[in-house]
């Protein structure tokens, strides 16, 4: 405590404090090794001191006297943050003092081979610190940096080494990362220099390569040299003895041939036209030299396990480089007769390499063969008929190029299926046990567009992809291949082509599968074995509900042999029949409900007399998926008497527990507080959800039934959870049981909106449901402690609100007054708090906005300007869902005020037109709302082109006389308020800013990257110094912009006022 106490005198900027570099070692050697609130304190001074605008002038008195690297490198931390934002305004003297200093101290590192090595990190930070100064200087105060940088890069090794990583960083900052770094006018002029100026470089690495024979200098070359690819005239590359030199000289050496491929991949890339020639033989000459390198007989599967690191990574550069040309240039190859045998060799690489056991080189070979493969299936204009495929016809040359190629892609992609979907059993944070369905996880990802990949390839030739899933079959049969992973990955596999072989070839190939199936489960012995094979075989006939439509007692065997499954205790196996029943129910449902050829009744007649006998086995969750698939099944009928009738059936069971609980409720309303109960609940409402969501409009039937004892339980049941918070404290909401009940109101919540959410249309909203909504469940929220305040209300009502539309709107003042400004007081305090509220209320906003925005025009003033500042605040949130929720609220909007009643338009431009201006510019100015720039840019063209238009009909300030002013007022308003926000903008900047705003104000992309040119001047203080920013470039871009708008609206009659349209242009 004594040292940060101590510290606190880093921060005394008054001149008469002596600055101890021995104190700024200490707090920086806490920093790093210390722990707890020591090291968190000694951050924050810091932090403070870094962010201090005069702690720059402490530097070089730190670099002269601390004896510690982490110091110097927060020195140098220091200054690059004050070059970055303060350089114009520091005097020039000390402006040239710096630059000395810096290139004093990377000269005298760089001549020091040692030095270099052991300083390596401090030297790179001098680099970045040169680069960024080289950013405010070069071309205009230092016009010869190039020139003088290559000339010394001559009088030693090391310093040429050190001046290539220079030009790197450059390159780097220039070329990669100027967007949002610096205006797009300086950015052109640096790019446009630096090419103008690139001979001298390019000369400097040609030199290196003729005279150097150090190996570190020649790998900066060619890492160099990569940096400088993307962007060089193409001359460079195909005109001069670039590409032999790489391929000849580097390639073949380990040391280099990383670097050098990534320098060829580079190359590869290119997409152009006049240079065919010379990417025939550069292919050529680079085939040659890799099968030096890399035999194509090589067991590269086996090599790779045991390879080094460098050696894995020229195995995946390898297949990058190879992925990009073929990509970019293979039919080039495949039309060039002398060639045809190299393009061979090089989907032989391909092939090798997608055999190697690591998921990301494989996705890089997965990515090329997807794209050849649907080349070559939309090729020919394929007819669905069996003699089409190229299995039968054979008369495509093309694809008999690649036949054989592609079969050892078939068997790669067949024994490397990835898992079709993830499914995870998790207890959620109510203490419930649910499934999750992993949708967008990488294996997801890659299960697609291996899916992808083979159904083209089966189509291009199935009798290939059919023989190598029987043979595959045979050896797990016999016992060669048998696995569970090979396995799982084989009948992955057959599941994926579903419905790519034309249907009498699918039934035959299915029927074969399946008989294997059902003999290997014969077969094997042990439950784990016969679990993981029935497993499979539920899989393989889910994926075929095509086979299963038009074969009616393959499928009843089917489903019944799943009933079957459920009572099998084996872990996952239940899980199973339970996913594969749904899926079958929802892809044959309508087989289900009428009577098949030889039965007496529908099949769901069957399944509703055996329910209970079915499910008995069944986990909760699991009887969940089940009455959700039977629900899929029954929504089919289009008998609505038969129909009902299955619905009561259908519900008999739940509705049985219901009634009990509500009986036992009316005999003892505490029975409610009672855990099993809570439990019974939980249950009948969790089926009641799904058959809600399976049977959609229909469910009424049911719900009818339920519906007012449904709304009893739950205001009971908020109530004991009041009392319970009342008497324990808000704490109470952690406990299991209390947890269980608040799942009640929710629940009961889902299934209400669920039920709106399937009708067809607002007609369909019943009063019955409507009216009791309110008493219930609306005024509960009001009347609620704020932690038992339910969020799902909010979703709820949006589901209804988006459903009902403008019928509701009558009810819309009443909703406010019950949940609007009670969830406002929960969320206004600081952006965290209630966060599952917070996203619910804005997407209830948003329904009303979208929905019923007539509605919303009709709150009284005070209530709209609460509708209006909530809007704002989203906008400010830290969390990004709801920061672009309050976006997207503002811009349905704004959009609905240009159509709405014309005097509530004019009346909301009057009022709050400037503010959301302000509002937004306060916004987009922060640095944590880069993410939304592009919604930013939106909103702002959007209101200045309101302006533009005139569309605004009254004065947007008392001293406006006339409208037709209100666009120049605007930019009046909006120029003093950057000036106010930002005084180190100089008065020329801020013209160009504005007047970019409405020139640009139709031009989205234009717009928006005019805005991040905003950004970026509104970081850096400039002084009176504002060359480097090129605002007469800038100006010029834009004039050319507003031309070429104003000639595209004259030629639109009727766009332009009459006053605006040129005298030679009215008769």
């Amino acid at each position: 405590m004594q040292l940060i106490e101590q510290a606190q005198s880093l921060l005394n900027f008054d001149g008469q404090t002596t600055f101890d570099v021995g104190i700024l070692d200490a707090v920086i050697s806490t920093m790093h090794h210390g722990q707890g609130d020591a090291q968190k304190q000694a951050s924050e001074v810091l932090n403070v001191l870094r962010d201090h605008p005069d702690a720059w002038t402490k530097v070089d008195c730190i670099l002269e006297c601390s004896k510690c690297k982490e110091t110097k490198y927060y020195a140098l931390q220091i200054l690059e943050r004050a070059i970055q934002t303060r350089w114009k305004v520091l005097p020039k003297e000390q402006c040239e003092a710096i630059k000395q200093f810096i290139v004093g101290m990377i000269i005298s590192y760089s001549q020091n081979p040692a030095l270099m090595e052991t300083e390596k990190v401090y030297l790179n930070k001098l680099n970045v610190v040169l680069v960024q100064i080289l950013k405010h200087e070069w071309p205009k105060k230092w016009p010869n940096f190039i020139s003088d940088i290559v000339e010394a890069s001559k009088t030693s090794e090391s310093m040429c080494q050190n001046n290539l990583e220079i030009l790197k960083l450059l390159s780097e900052e220039v070329f990669d990362f100027s967007s949002g770094q610096m205006t797009q006018a300086k950015a052109k002029h640096l790019k446009d220099t630096m090419c103008s100026e690139f001979t001298k470089i390019f000369q400097l690495c040609e030199y290196v390569v003729e005279k150097s024979r150090h190996p570190p200098l020649l790998l900066v070359t060619l890492e160099t040299l990569l940096r400088f690819l993307s962007w060089i005239p193409l001359g460079y590359i195909f005109e001069t003895n670039m590409v032999n030199t790489l391929i000849d000289i580097f390639l073949t050496v380990p040391m280099f041939r990383n670097v050098t491929l990534r320098c060829l991949t580079e190359i590869a890339s290119i997409q152009v036209s006049q240079y065919e020639d010379k990417f025939i033989e550069f292919f050529h000459r680079t085939m040659v030299q890799l099968k030096t390198i890399l035999p194509l007989t090589i067991d590269l599967k086996t090599v790779y396990r045991t390879a080094k690191d460098e050696d894995q990574n020229f195995i995946q550069n390898l297949a990058l480089f190879l992925s990009s040309f073929l990509k970019e240039h293979g039919l080039l190859i495949e039309r060039s007769n002398d060639y045809k045998q190299t393009l061979i060799e090089a989907l032989q690489y391909l092939v090798l390499i997608s055999e190697v056991e690591e998921i990301e080189i494989f996705k890089i070979c997965l990515e090329y063969w997807n794209i050849l493969s649907a080349e070559l299936y939309r090729d020919v204009p394929f007819q669905r008929t069996a003699s089409s495929y190229l299995g039968r016809s054979g008369d495509n040359t093309r694809q008999q190029f690649y036949a054989v190629i592609l079969s050892k892609v078939r068997r790669i992609m067949i024994s490397r299926m990835a898992r079709p979907e993830e499914v995870l059993v998790v207890e959620n944070e109510r203490g419930e046990v649910v499934r999750e369905f992993m949708k967008d996880t990488d294996a997801i990802n890659l299960y697609k567009n291996m899916r992808e990949t083979l159904v083209y390839l089966t189509h291009l030739d199935y009798v290939d992809t059919e023989s190598i899933m029987t043979e595959k079959l045979a050896n797990q049969v016999n016992g060669t291949e048998w696995s569970w992973k090979n396995l799982n990955t084989l009948c992955w596999a057959i599941g994926s082509i579903s419905g790519s072989m034309v249907e009498d070839d699918e039934k035959r190939f299915l029927v074969t599968v399946i008989k294997e199936l059902l003999g290997l489960c014969e077969q094997k012995r042990g439950k784990d074995n016969k679990a993981i094979i029935a497993s499979n075989i539920m899989y393989v006939v889910g994926q075929y509900p095509r086979f299963l439509r038009a074969h009616w007692k393959f499928l009843k065997t089917v489903v019944n042999k799943l009933f079957e499954f459920m009572h099998e205790t084996h872990e996952g196996v239940q899980d199973m029949a339970c996913d594969t029943f749904i899926k079958i129910a929802q892809k044959c449902r309508r087989h289900f409900v009428v009577t098949q050829l030889g039965e007496s009744q529908p099949f769901v007649d069957e399944i509703l007399q055996n329910i209970n006998g079915i499910i008995c086995h069944l986990e909760p969750h699991q009887v969940h998926t089940f009455y959700e698939a039977v629900g899929n099944m029954i929504a089919a009928c289009s008998d609505i008497v038969q129909q009902t009738k299955f619905i009561e059936r259908y519900m008999q069971l739940p509705n049985g527990t219901w009634n009990s609980i509500i009986n036992e409720a009316k005999r003892s309303v505490d029975s409610l507080k009672d855990p099993e109960t809570v439990s019974s609940i939980l249950n009948v409402l969790k089926i009641n959800i799904r058959a809600s969501k399976a049977l959609g409009a229909p469910y009424v039937h049911q719900l009818i039934k339920v519906y007012q004892d449904m709304l009893h339980v739950y205001k009971v049941t908020s109530e004991n959870i009041n009392q319970a918070i009342h008497i324990n404290g808000s704490i109470v909401v952690k406990q299991r049981l209390i947890k269980s009940m608040m799942t009640i109101k929710e629940d009961t919540l889902i299934l209400i909106g669920n039920y709106f959410s399937k009708l067809t249309s607002s007609q369909q909203i019943r009063e019955q449901f409507l009216n009791p909504l309110f008493p219930f469940v609306l005024t509960d929220y009001r009347d609620c402690h704020p932690d038992a305040r339910e969020a799902e209300v909010l979703n709820m009502l949006a589901t209804l609100i988006a459903k009902a539309e403008l019928t509701i709107a009558n009810r819309i003042p009443e909703i406010f007054d019950l949940t609007f400004e009670h969830t406002l007081h929960m969320i206004d305090k600081n952006f965290e708090d209630y966060p599952d509220h917070r996203k619910n209320f804005y997407v209830f906003l948003q329904s009303v906005i979208n929905s019923c925005f007539p509605a919303l025009l009709a709150l009284s003033p005070t209530q709209f300007k609460l509708v209006y500042d909530s809007i704002m605040w989203a906008l400010k949130h830290t969390m990004r869902t709801i920061s672009e929720l309050g976006l997207e609220i503002l811009q349905i909007m704004l959009r609905k005020f240009l159509t709405c009643d014309p005097q509530a338009a004019q009346t909301f431009y009057q009022v709050y037109y400037l503010e959301t201006m302000q509002h937004i510019f306060a916004v987009v100015s922060e640095r944590s709302h880069t993410s939304g720039l592009t919604a930013h840019s939106q909103i702002l063209a959007n209101l200045f082109l309101i302006a533009e238009q005139a569309l605004i009909k009254v004065p947007l300030a008392p001293e406006i006389q006339d409208p037709a002013q209100n666009l120049l007022y605007v930019q009046q308003f909006m120029a003093n308020l950057l000036k106010t926000a930002f005084p180190h903008l100089q008065d020329e900047q801020i013209k160009v800013i504005i007047e970019g705003f409405v020139t640009l104000d139709q031009d989205i992309a234009g717009f928006k990257e005019h805005l991040r040119d905003f950004l970026v001047q509104i970081r850096e203080a400039t002084g009176s110094d504002t060359a480097d920013l090129y605002l007469e470039d800038r100006e010029q871009a834009l004039k050319r912009a507003a031309e070429e708008k104003r000639h595209i609206q004259m030629s639109v009659p009727g766009i332009l006022n009459p006053h605006e349209i040129p005298e030679d242009m009215q008769d």
